[in-house]
């Protein structure tokens, strides 16, 4: 199992990458039979090839990540943050508070990822 700060150095990483436009270096982070539930309820993305053509889509230059507050850790293989999404599409800004939980597996690798957040969380101006 990961070590805590091993989990909490990923999870920065994360935002920093998708942050930078760096597609490859975020899926670095990703072991090759992840998953990514982004939001929770829809179908899970599973498997690094299909985890790639998600994140083509969505790490697009329009869109940034905000971590809102620390990077929390757990007695186990797993990290959770707060986000601000903020993205716009058609003149209009959107913002979605955003709960990412994070599993790793044995190499510090995401074995899993799940977005939390509902269509009543979007804001759109």
């Amino acid at each position: 199992m990961p070590q805590e700060d091993v989990i909490k150095t990923v999870m920065k990483q994360y935002i920093d990458r998708f942050n930078q436009d760096d597609v490859e270096g975020v899926l670095s982070l990703f072991g090759e039979e992840a998953t990514v539930e982004d939001p929770v309820g829809s179908p899970a993305v599973e498997g690094k090839s299909a985890i790639a053509e998600f994140y083509k889509k969505v790490v697009n230059g329009n869109t940034r990540i905000r971590l809102e507050g620390p990077i929390r850790g757990s007695h186990s293989n797993s990290g959770a943050m707060a986000l601000q999404i903020t993205t716009s599409a058609e003149g209009k800004t959107i913002s979605i508070p955003v709960i990412e939980v994070m599993t790793f597996d044995e190499q510090g690798s995401i074995a899993s990822m799940k977005a939390y957040w509902g269509p009543g969380d979007m804001v759109i101006k």
